[in-house]
């Protein structure tokens, strides 16, 4: 299964993509949101390899993933990789410069099952899939205003 879903931002490449690549922010976000995380790999500047591992609540249950940046092209493309109970997720996070001024951010999510149960659970989600592309997309708008309007605040 698969979500994409794209936006763009009144500011430059290299300052949208160095806040995405912020990733102790994300990982203090995520905690504020009541996920927990932990580093397991790496430190400091995003490299290939860095990973954590994540618990977090869906569907009324606790879950675990690993999720592990897999690749990093700076100012362009960012993958994230990760296995949480026979579900397989791989993120690609694409910032292309639309003008000096204008940068869009293109994200895909594919899930591909590797057990039954996760075979079950993707197809679930295919079921409510009109409703969960609104909300991604929605997330990913609300993401691109929040990042627009932190970019503008610090110049």
């Amino acid at each position: 299964m698969q979500l994409k879903a794209r936006e763009d931002i009144e500011a430059p490449l290299d300052k949208v993509f160095a806040a995405l690549s912020d990733l102790e922010t994300v990982e203090r976000q995520a905690l504020r949101r009541g996920i927990d995380v932990q580093r397991i790999r790496g430190g400091g500047a995003p490299t290939e390899g860095m990973a954590w591992r994540v618990v977090f609540t869906f569907r009324g249950k606790e879950r675990e993933a690993e999720i592990t940046l897999t690749e990093y092209t700076p100012p362009e493309r960012m993958v994230f990789s990760s296995i949480s109970g026979g579900l397989k997720v791989v993120m690609v996070m694409d910032v292309v410069a639309l003008s000096r001024t204008r940068t869009r951010i293109s994200v895909e999510v594919e899930m591909a099952p590797t057990t039954l149960s996760a075979r079950l659970l993707v197809q679930s989600l295919k079921l409510a899939k009109g409703g969960m592309e609104k909300r991604f997309q929605g997330r990913m708008h609300d993401l691109a205003r929040e990042l627009e309007r932190r970019l503008q605040a610090t110049g």
